[in-house]
């Protein structure tokens, strides 16, 4: 494994394994994943959330089993946040995407590895050109994923998310006549899936900049205002582990930016 850029607060977020199980349910409300029975992949959920990617990664390939998904999180929130590099970013959202999809085969009713895989997918399409995405499928692949994680477990808000977002996306780049028709894609799915995403997961970090993300791709100036106020909320979260940090610190740079 390459040098991983490290998390700049790791001093503020030191978990146990024991931190990790008694603070479950609030720190997997998002990816509805289920409390592990393996010492080993908690113990690699623990360096995950305290923001020691590398190591987490590492660690979960090596638990295997439901430590792949820790390792597929690992990877694809460090690319997200903290990979200086455009290419190996790329790679990285390829490799996760590859290791998901081998878990859905080996796994076809676990949620996370299907939606890892979308997610994976998704963040790959978003740094490649549209035309590159739509020629290799990309869409459809991403679209399928995550529908399929939401009927394996109705309860994953992140998918919903993620939905959201790639209803908003396919018509920001292809229009909503053409979003509609070739894509399935409408506004009004993705303000619901939003809906129903903070319904299920009310202190996401991520959604808030997400769904601010989606109205000014859906409206533009006229949801400025509200997209703002969702920075704003972002910005002055509670995070509670280091992903949720990363979030927060990503909000604070839009808002300094867009000052």
């Amino acid at each position: 494994m390459e040098s991983w850029t490290p998390f700049p607060y790791a001093q503020d977020y030191a978990f146990t394994a024991g931190d990790v199980a008694r603070r479950w349910e609030r720190l997997h409300q998002g990816d509805a994943e289920p409390l592990p029975h393996d010492p080993a992949v908690l113990e690699a959920w623990a360096l995950f959330h305290g923001g020691r990617f590398a190591e987490a990664a590492r660690a979960g390939m090596a638990a295997g089993g439901a430590g792949i998904t820790v390792a597929n999180k690992a990877t694809i929130v460090y690319a997200t946040y903290l990979e200086p590099s455009e290419a190996r970013r790329l790679e990285l959202f390829s490799q996760a995407a590859e290791c998901a999809r081998q878990q859905a085969a080996a796994e076809p009713d676990n949620p996370n590895a299907w939606f890892w895989h979308a997610y994976a997918l998704g963040r790959y399409a978003q740094g490649i050109s549209v035309a590159r995405a739509l020629a290799q499928g990309l869409t459809g692949q991403v679209r399928a994923g995550l529908d399929r994680t939401i009927a394996l477990n109705a309860r994953h808000a992140d998918a919903r998310l993620a939905l959201a977002v790639f209803h908003a996306e396919v018509i920001d780049k292809v229009g909503e006549m053409v979003g509609s028709i070739t894509h399935g894609a409408r506004r009004e799915d993705s303000l619901r899936l939003f809906d129903e995403s903070f319904a299920l997961h009310p202190h996401s970090v991520i959604g808030r900049i997400e769904h601010a993300n989606a109205l000014l791709m859906l409206g533009g100036a006229a949801h400025a205002a509200r997209a703002t106020e969702l920075y704003e909320q972002a910005a002055h979260a509670d995070a509670a582990d280091a992903a949720e940090r990363l979030a927060v610190e990503l909000a604070r740079m839009e808002l300094d930016d867009g000052a």
